[in-house]
């Protein structure tokens, strides 16, 4: 799984922030998105949040922490949820969808809403090009 770096501020009393170190951090987190896949210390990937750096600069704590992310095998969709997918991503509204699932249209706008939630997304749209980019859904699955 790829881990995206954040910086995660646990002091919130400090004073105004030096630009210098600013910038100087959000070029570490730069280098580090730039590594990608691999993790910059050598050690194996993990799905949990990993602590890069712990310093503190002028009286502030920084963390550098990397964060799971979120990737299509976090994506858990039902079946029923992936049938409906499939059927939108072809292009059919919900009123066919449900008369080819032989369930009513209401079920099918909540599995919708659902799957929404799931990704992180507001309109079918959405839905079908961000499972498209995490490789869950192929273009073979739009004809």
């Amino acid at each position: 799984m790829r881990a995206s770096p954040a910086l995660v501020p646990i002091e919130t009393s400090c004073e105004a922030e030096d630009t210098s170190v600013a910038e100087a951090i959000r070029a570490l987190v730069g280098l580090i998105e730039r590594i990608g896949a691999g993790t910059p210390d050598g050690l194996p990937e993990s799905s949990s949040e990993d602590v890069l750096i712990d310093t503190e600069v002028n009286g502030c704590r920084y963390l550098l922490v990397r964060m799971p992310q979120s990737a299509s095998s976090r994506i858990q969709l039902s079946p029923r949820e992936q049938e409906i997918v499939r059927m939108v991503a072809k292009g059919h509204p919900n009123k066919v969808i449900a008369d080819v699932l032989n369930i009513s249209s209401w079920t099918v706008c909540t599995h919708l809403r659902r799957i929404f939630a799931k990704l992180g997304v507001g309109s079918r749209a959405a839905m079908v090009a961000r499972l498209l980019e995490v490789g869950i859904l192929t273009s073979s699955h739009r004809s």
